[in-house]
């Protein structure tokens, strides 16, 4: 053995062997135990960051149950990842001085399709880099064929089952995505705006938001205010800055008195309450703000009529940035003495955009929904009947609050970048108005494109152009990935997959979901258990960010100390589903402990190989060493098997180097060189035996000490560890 432990020559060839001979292809095996996990897919066109080397968690699952001899999947993949992909490309576009909107739909989605395949490589090689125990030859893309396909049907049943619906709605609009989200991508934060007096007509109105006021369709006041209570029903003409317009007074028991002057505009196509009070009282839903985020005054100066004045404010605001049109009617509204004072420190509360910050407009679009109380029903059984179970269980109760509140599911983007929607708008029923109509009976939805319209049999027809909300085809992940497998019976023997391992922040948004669509597609539950990790963070314990410039890239840790070194930093000392503040200095102390067992190897394999070996009397110590190693194995499998990966690493750590290297060693170092067999067979058998136990967290340097022992054809990854 060489002197020092030098990863940066050894990791890259164990990973291409242990790949080169299939040591991680799962294969239909009923004599065994199948144990399956499917790889949370990381996004096919980006290179992996910190919280992705938590995969090593899965690695650790998958490493312990081959040793334990059952049959291992797990299966690897990657996401298309919609909008972050596509927000990607068109910075990539930026820098080109192009846009999106230079190309047609088909020429932008090829230019992104090629795009992903170039850069999908390099997150699948660091991958392999950290040591990751894959199969490979089984890995599949979220925009694949038959995985689109999968989509489809699943699609296409819950259409059947009166799961889905479209309806014309308000929804969380980011104008500079250019696409919707659901309530789940939607990032509230507190900020301070300017809260504006205006004077309407009698009244005075408190808003943020004076440029929704030319489409207010009522104004609302708490039916116990006694301030307003006579003028609820009666309807008055108020001056505006485009002229007098006409406004009832309706009651709403959710105005709050306190707030502002106690009176309320409501405007439904811009405000969520607004808009479920304009159904309430049949209040029409009139845009101002469009999807580029610009104001639309176009129904306004088609009008007849109009005086000049008028007429030349409207064309001033129109087709302006909506900050930019606030601000010019703000003055406007000064200058015709309707403004009354300004509040310049406002707190509230506004929806801000995951992907960019940029604030949520909420605008009234057509969308698909799934209706998901029959779904969270099923879901809530399984978490009942343990057929699902959640480590750490503190998180069980936060998946029963999500499932309690979560609302129907939004799945349309308007996005190129996705799998397209397979619904199909008959053009005959949509000209029909009729108010009993829904907005979903123009509708229908067919797996393959359809040659007629199979409403009305023969118009033409014309397909949704949104794709799929990324999380909604990332829901089937499980299931979908094990479907497409070329052998029929190999999703019987792997599905339910056993453990979902993913980090607690996307409980919400991902792993409810995947309960939800695949129970509803399979009838069986996705996975048996949910293992939930925490967030990787600075060493202050703040969030990671390139703006903060605090990101670390993984590929740097392992070019420095090595994967092994990363990996064991990630999982020592820190608590099941925990933070973890990351520290260079914590991944330096692990390099040190794999240094630290392979000199213990170097140490025990030198002495194996000396001439002269002695039986003599067999050293008293060696009963407590036995003893110690049995205590310790026992504590292993317990707290591996219960899902405490910390908890059997920090054990392994502290026998390894406190116990057997500082206390055993050192006892028996001198029976040992003097050529005690006995001494150096004990020593040497515990020793391999925690090599066995300690490969699912520090594959490499284990494996290279077992080869030296073992010979260069040897694996542990052959061996079998046995409690």
């Amino acid at each position: 053995m060489d002197s020092k432990y030098q990863p940066q020559q050894i990791e890259g060839k164990l990973y291409e062997e242990w790949e080169k001979k299939g040591l991680f292809e799962a294969k239909i095996n009923k004599d065994k135990k199948p144990f399956s996990i499917i790889l949370p897919p990381p996004n096919a066109n980006a290179s992996l960051h910190l919280g992705h080397a938590m995969y090593a968690i899965e690695d650790v699952m998958a490493r312990y149950h081959k040793l334990l001899g059952d049959e291992v999947l797990w299966l690897p993949g990657a996401d298309h990842a919609g909008i972050e992909t596509q927000y990607v490309f068109e910075k990539f576009l930026r820098k080109q001085d192009k846009s999106r909107f230079d190309f047609d739909r088909q020429t932008l989605f090829k230019m992104i399709w090629d795009f992903v395949q170039e850069n999908r490589g390099t997150m699948e090689n660091q991958l392999r880099k950290l040591g990751f125990a894959l199969d490979w030859k089984r890995k599949k893309f979220t925009m694949d064929e038959d995985i689109v396909a999968q989509v489809y049907d699943t699609f296409k049943k819950l259409f059947d089952s009166g799961l889905l619906y479209r309806d014309y709605r308000l929804v969380n609009y980011c104008t500079r995505c250019g696409t919707s989200f659901s309530d789940l991508e939607v990032v509230y934060i507190e900020r301070k705006d300017p809260l504006y007096y205006m004077k309407y007509g009698p009244f005075t109105i408190a808003t943020v938001r004076p440029e929704t006021k030319f489409r207010d369709t009522a104004l609302a006041v708490n039916p116990k205010d006694k301030r307003y209570k006579k003028w609820i029903g009666k309807t008055i003409e108020i001056p505006g800055l485009l002229g007098p317009i006409k406004m009832t007074i309706i009651s709403d028991p959710e105005v709050d008195p306190k707030f502002g002057t106690g009176i309320m505009k409501v405007t439904p196509a811009h405000d969520p309450h607004d808009f479920e009070l304009g159904k309430k009282y049949d209040l029409p839903v009139t845009p101002i703000i469009t999807t580029e985020g610009r104001m639309d005054f176009s129904w306004y100066l088609s009008q007849k009529n109009i005086s000049e004045k008028y007429r030349a404010r409207a064309e001033k605001y129109h087709h302006l940035k909506v900050a930019k049109a606030r601000e010019i009617m703000v003055a406007d509204l000064r200058q015709d003495g309707l403004l009354i004072k300004i509040d310049e420190n406002y707190t509230h509360r506004i929806g801000t955009c995951y992907r960019d910050g940029s604030v949520i407009e909420p605008l009234p679009l057509e969308q698909w929904f799934i209706k998901v109380k029959p779904l969270v029903a099923d879901v809530k059984k399984l978490l009942k009947d343990k057929k699902v179970k959640i480590h750490p269980k503190r998180f069980e109760k936060r998946l029963v609050d999500i499932l309690d509140n979560f609302i129907d599911w939004n799945v349309s983007r308007q996005i190129v970048w996705g799998i397209r929607i397979p619904a199909y708008k008959c053009k005959k029923k949509s000209k029909v108005k009729s108010q009993k109509s829904k907005v979903d009976e123009k509708w229908f939805v067919s797996i393959d494109k359809p040659e007629k319209c199979l409403i009305c049999g023969d118009c033409k027809f014309e397909q949704d152009p949104d794709t799929f909300d990324t999380w909604f085809s990332s829901s089937q992940w499980p299931f979908a990935t094990l479907l497409t497998q070329k052998e029929n019976k190999f999703f019987n023997y792997f599905y339910p997959t056993t453990v979902m391992e993913t980090g607690y922040d996307i409980l919400r948004a991902w792993v409810a979901r995947m309960l939800m669509i695949g129970y509803f597609s399979t009838g069986k539950t996705p996975f048996e258990h949910v293992f939930l990790h925490g967030l990787v963070r600075d060493s202050k314990g703040q969030k990671m960010s390139k703006s903060k410039g605090n990101v670390v890239n993984p590929m740097d840790m392992v070019t420095k100390y090595g994967a092994d070194a990363l990996r064991l930093s990630l999982i020592f000392g820190v608590g099941e589903g925990n933070d973890l503040p990351f520290s260079e200095q914590k991944v330096v102390g692990m390099r040190n402990f794999c240094n630290k067992i392979w000199n213990m190897g170097r140490f025990i394999y030198m002495n194996r190989n000396q001439k002269s070996k002695v039986k003599s009397q067999k050293p008293k110590v060696l009963d407590d060493l036995k003893k110690e190693f049995e205590a310790e194995k026992k504590n292993y499998f317990k707290a591996m098997n219960s899902f405490k990966f910390s908890q059997a690493l920090g054990d392994s750590y502290e026998f390894i180097w406190h116990r057997l290297a500082d206390f055993y060693i050192e006892q028996l170092k001198d029976v040992i060189i003097n050529g005690n067999i006995e001494a150096l067979e004990a020593l040497e058998n515990v020793y391999l035996e925690n090599l066995k136990m300690l490969h699912p967290f520090a594959p490499f340097v284990t494996e290279a000490v077992w080869k030296t022992f073992n010979g260069e054809e040897s694996s542990i990854l052959l061996e079998k560890l046995t409690g």
